[in-house]
């Protein structure tokens, strides 16, 4: 009972909306100045909302948890909600955009706008160090961890736009074949830690109705990839990927871009590798580490140089026994040399890629940002909406992991977008949160 009493009394010192305000400023600065400096191509004698009021409304939308636009006007049209977004944005406020009016703005605007934004977020987080210690260390070097994936954003019955994906799907008894519209999304997270962050992101889209192949996951990577070269040309970069990656342009792309990788393997992927590690893994029997990690014993075995279109491949394996039953087992293809002292580093990188699936998708669907609840019909603020969620999560999860409280106090993902929407539309900060903001703090990742 006296936990729960001073959980209570810690609580009501705290004005969630002044923490979050001064750990976006602790790691972002100029934030306000970049959503200020978006290219408005809005006729300017019509404007009463600046772009930084607009983006910022929404970004506050996502973090606080609430999935509609309409819910969003809703919550938001308070008298303290109204003060404290003036007070971020150093703006006189009379009331805050309705929604309307926020997607006006982002049918115009360009994508690559918010592109630039978190490319500038991403580079702030890494000049700062603060991540520095999450990095993947191999072999004597240390490489950021990038993990690619795609996942399902939108489905129709009827097509949405020209740039629509199609499934068709015959009924067995009826012989009726229906079209399913759908819209997908291919991300690059970079995973530090249990933190995952939006680093580039790659629409999967058809170019008009009229094309003959569809774009797909790997198209999509092909173009990301280079994005993310060109963006970050100097980054050491592991990329992880599911079995899919696991094929001679990807290993190309690593090579011309020195990255190095990571994949999930599969019998299926590269059939020749396949066979030749499971002759190999037979015949060397001192490449193995038999290790207990909590309650698991986990067996890590590997073989080095297999040949591949004039490569090395090099593969490793995880068994997991619980009480001397298997319970799972993981193959990674990479590019390291596998030895006794990284083979559990590179494993242990190859597993955190479901982070992306947990930590990112998993939680933008049912938890806070709802990728899946469609803000716009319109193409261009479709895309825009998805943006913005990712720039959002980045704050979140800063705020989420730089927050004592949260760490002191158990709470869910819910809760805590629960609690930052409450002071944000219901507390004025006081005089004393106003100073706090000009003070500098300090913020270490466990």
């Amino acid at each position: 009972m006296k936990k729960r009493k001073d959980k209570r009394r810690a609580e009501k010192k705290i004005n969630y909306f002044v923490e979050f305000q001064k750990i976006t400023k602790h790691f972002f600065k100029d934030f306000i100045k970049w959503l200020k400096s978006v290219e408005d191509t809005r006729h300017q004698s019509y404007i009463r909302y600046p772009p930084e009021a607009l983006l910022l409304m929404l970004i506050m939308k996502h973090v606080t948890g609430l999935e509609s636009m309409r819910e969003m006007t809703i919550q938001f049209n308070t008298d303290q909600a109204i003060e404290n977004m003036g007070t971020f944005l150093n703006l006189d406020l009379e009331e805050l955009p309705h929604y309307d009016t926020i997607n006006n703005f982002l049918e115009k605007l360009k994508i690559e706008e918010l592109e630039h934004i978190r490319d500038k977020m991403i580079r702030k987080l890494i000049s700062k160090r603060s991540l520095d210690r999450f990095r993947l260390s191999v072999n004597g070097k240390f490489y950021w961890v990038i993990a690619f994936d795609g996942t399902g954003l939108f489905t129709f019955k009827e097509r949405h736009c020209e740039h629509c994906l199609t499934k068709e799907r015959k009924n067995p008894k009826t012989g009726e074949v229906t079209v399913t519209y759908y819209h997908h999304v291919l991300e690059a997270k970079l995973v530090v830690g249990d933190m995952v962050i939006s680093l580039g992101t790659e629409f999967i889209e058809n170019e008009s109705e009229e094309v003959t192949k569809q774009d797909c996951e790997l198209k999509a990577f092909y173009r990301l990839s280079a994005r993310v070269k060109k963006a970050f040309p100097r980054l050491n970069i592991c990329i992880l990927g599911d079995s899919l990656y696991a094929c001679e342009p990807v290993f190309k792309i690593c090579e011309s871009n020195r990255w190095v990788c990571a994949l999930r393997f599969k019998d299926g992927s590269i059939p020749t590798v396949a066979r030749k590690y499971g002759t190999l893994k037979e015949e060397i029997t001192d490449n193995q580490i038999i290790k207990h990690v909590g309650e698991e014993k986990w067996e890590m075995t590997w073989v080095n140089n297999i040949d591949y279109n004039g490569r090395s491949l090099h593969l490793c394996e995880l068994t997991v026994f619980e009480e001397d039953e298997l319970t799972q087992t993981f193959v990674f293809l990479t590019t390291f040399l596998i030895t006794e002292k990284n083979v559990e580093r590179v494993i242990r990188a190859g597993r955190s890629r479901w982070r992306i699936e947990n930590e990112g998708f998993n939680r933008q669907k049912n938890h806070r940002g709802y990728i899946h609840h469609l803000n716009s019909h319109h193409d261009v603020a479709m895309k825009n909406h998805y943006l913005i969620i990712q720039i959002a999560e980045i704050l979140m999860v800063l705020f989420e992991k730089g927050l004592d409280f949260f760490q002191k106090f158990q709470k869910t993902i819910k809760e805590k977008s629960s609690n930052l929407l409450e002071t944000f539309r219901l507390r004025t900060p006081t005089e004393e949160d106003l100073t706090c903001l000009e003070n500098p703090i300090q913020i270490r990742f466990t």
